[in-house]
């Protein structure tokens, strides 16, 4: 290896850290009418991608394109259930219609029902699955297959700390942000050897409109468990999506990322 090639990455970081992360550049966001969803599309407009918001509700994800593109960004939203397979395909075909390419896929649709394990239904088990794993993996399978053809693209998986640490009313949840990262790790070796990324990331206590809603003294009991002492703000999870998104983590895959302010490491 020459002084030359050794100075060369360095300076390519520079270019990197001075341009728009993400200039020319089609990304899919699911889940991204609201919350961190919205909050790494609204990231990801800022640096230069052309972002297709996705959500259940058109209507829900077409507001949230034009707030970004009011902004002076480049969005457009289209509606699916990301636990469909031929919505999965009509996401693609529309980035690619639209934006005549897709080079970046972050996976954050979810729902939650939480219960028990001993009151939780079937229906409630089976339903969170179906979303935030199954949906997960027919993006991943989708979007894969495309990006492998072209040998680059980078995918991004959002699990959860309740995937790692397993919470008490969540066995439904748990188990499909733990299958988040299984899926994540089997998946980046598969399309490795095509030049695509998948990493995923696992937030913590996340201040949005849920954790706002929280009882006191609940809330209370949580910050306890946080080295940092607070809780996170979307942007915090926007701005590693856009690392894991971005030339800065070129030599990054099959990675799992904690947003959490130091709680359950």
């Amino acid at each position: 290896m020459t002084a030359e090639t050794l100075l060369s990455e360095p300076d390519r970081l520079e270019q990197w850290t001075t341009a728009p992360l993400l200039a020319g550049r089609a990304a899919v966001v699911t889940g991204a009418a609201r919350g961190i969803g919205l909050e790494i599309a609204t990231v990801f407009a800022r640096h230069g991608a052309r972002v297709l918001i996705v959500d259940l509700s058109e209507d829900d994800a077409q507001s949230a394109a034009n707030t970004i593109t009011a902004a002076g960004g480049v969005a457009n939203g289209v509606g699916a259930d990301v636990a469909n397979e031929s919505d999965v395909s009509k996401v693609v075909q529309t980035c690619l219609d639209t934006f005549g390419a897709l080079d970046v896929v972050v996976n954050n649709a979810g729902i939650i029902r939480d219960a028990t394990m001993r009151k939780m239904t079937l229906d409630d088990f089976r339903a969170v699955l179906e979303v935030n794993l199954t949906g997960t993996w027919l993006m991943t399978k989708a979007a894969g297959a495309m990006m492998r053809e072209q040998r680059s693209g980078a995918i991004v998986n959002m699990s959860s700390i309740s995937g790692k640490v397993g919470l008490v009313g969540q066995t439904n949840y748990s188990a499909a942000k733990a299958g988040i990262v299984g899926l994540t790790k089997a998946s980046a070796k598969e399309l490795a050897p095509h030049q695509v990324r998948v990493n995923a990331i696992q937030p913590g206590l996340i201040l949005t409109p849920m954790t706002e809603n929280m009882r006191e003294d609940i809330r209370e009991a949580k910050l306890k468990e946080i080295p940092l002492g607070r809780i996170g703000r979307p942007s915090e999870v926007a701005a590693v999506a856009l690392f894991l998104a971005s030339p800065l983590s070129s030599y990054v895959t099959a990675t799992v990322t904690e947003v959490t302010g130091g709680r359950h490491a």
